[in-house]
């Protein structure tokens, strides 16, 4: 397997990381539109001669698809934010090759409706072409992450081998997070937070299939596991509610995200403001810039809180459900401490736990384990392989029955 990797910031960084302890591949090639970045976290892998740089714009998708047949890549791994999604879901089908990413294309919220109705739903773009990725023979692993990512397979695996009906599938996302000398720094990007978060949040019932409700609806109080304990959790707009319902019987599916009151009041007002739009709006001199852009450029850069941040962060798939007849209700879940993900990686432990679920997909496919041709989610693959590959990592998953 030879990987063209695009994205070499915090998630791009971890994988290089994760994947150098591994023999899966041939080779990696890591690129970026700032070649420094590309060649940082290289360096950081002691000579290792599988992996090599580039310098590329993930907007290009015509230099893209140049760069993956140069290197004769089979496999294009997408580590950008959203923005980038089609270009390089595109570059990767005109080269012939194999396209993962960790986010879907992007929503549009509904012109008259947004908050009762859908309006293009997050995945829509990609979907659309699906007949003629099969057609080709070809593969698209939409939304490997870690949430949508593990908590698709994790929603496999419930439905496989947990219950034999599902009532509900509830994404729970919780930390205990906390950044020293700052009192607003996400640990994750910011542009890419204030999309999903400030978007109108997805829920899915059957019978009345995918609609819409407010920013940060339906507020409730979640108990998370290995001591991060309960964090207030509220709707947010992800993928795992779009994914779901295409390949999992279930009757509903949510999404909830733990963000905290300080959050969410924050998130607001770059809202009201208009910090969180996209387009480019005229400031004295010459020059357009994006709001939401320069909002990202005063923050701290993510990758780079880790030495600053202490806690633990949880990806985790609530069910509830019937199994032989009895009522069970179980939390699905995965925890990293980032003391633990600092000190055997040098990551941060939110980027961290996303790098980990691309890298272990893209073993399963070197390996065969997985297969496929199509547009397809986590959750069209066998979920036992992953979640045992998983812990073959060092990184296991664990289940409550609540």
């Amino acid at each position: 397997m030879r990987v063209l990797l695009v994205g070499a910031g915090g998630v791009g960084g971890a994988i290089t990381r994760i994947a150098a302890r591994r023999p899966f591949f041939e080779a990696m090639v890591v690129a970026d539109y700032d070649p420094d970045r590309a060649e940082a976290a290289v360096a950081a892998l002691d000579g290792d001669a599988r992996f090599t740089t580039e310098q590329v714009d993930a907007g290009d998708e015509a230099a893209v698809a140049r760069l993956l047949r140069w290197h004769r890549c089979d496999v294009l791994l997408n580590a950008t934010d959203p923005r980038f999604v089609m270009p390089l879901f595109r570059a990767a089908r005109a080269a012939g090759a194999t396209y993962l990413d960790m986010a879907m294309s992007l929503s549009r919220p509904h012109a008259e409706r947004p908050y009762e109705e859908c309006g293009v739903k997050l995945g829509d773009e990609q979907f659309t072409q699906a007949a003629d990725w099969e057609k080709e023979g070809l593969l698209a692993l939409v939304g490997m992450g870690v949430e949508p990512g593990l908590s698709d397979v994790f929603a496999r695996y419930a439905a496989d081998e947990l219950f034999d009906e599902i009532e509900e599938i509830g994404i729970r996302d919780g930390a205990n997070l906390t950044v020293d000398g700052y009192d607003f720094a996400p640990s994750f990007s910011i542009w890419t937070t204030i999309e999903e978060c400030l978007n109108p949040p997805v829920v899915y019932e059957t019978g009345k299939g995918w609609f819409t409700t407010e920013p940060f609806s339906e507020p409730e109080v979640f108990d998370f596991p290995e001591g991060i304990g309960p964090v207030e959790c509220v709707n947010v707009e992800h993928e795992e509610v779009l994914l779901v319902p295409r390949w999992v019987d279930a009757r509903r599916v949510t999404f909830k995200y733990g963000l905290g009151r300080e959050f969410v009041e924050t998130l607001k007002t770059l809202h009201l403001l208009g910090l969180d739009r996209t387009d480019p709006v005229a400031v004295p001199g010459p020059v357009k810039v994006s709001p939401r852009d320069v909002v990202a450029a005063c923050l701290p850069d993510p990758a780079t809180l880790g030495e600053r941040m202490h806690g633990k962060t949880c990806a985790g798939t609530w069910v509830k459900g019937v199994k032989d007849g009895e009522p069970r209700e179980v939390y699905l879940y995965h925890v990293v401490d980032n003391q633990w993900s600092m000190a055997e990686y040098g990551s941060q432990a939110v980027v961290w736990q996303t790098a980990i679920n691309p890298v272990v997909a893209l073993e399963l496919l070197a390996t065969g384990a997985w297969s496929g041709a199509g547009v397809l989610g986590p959750e069209a693959f066998p979920a036992r392989p992953f979640l045992d590959l998983l812990t073959d990592y060092g990184s296991p998953w664990g289940m409550r029955e609540q």
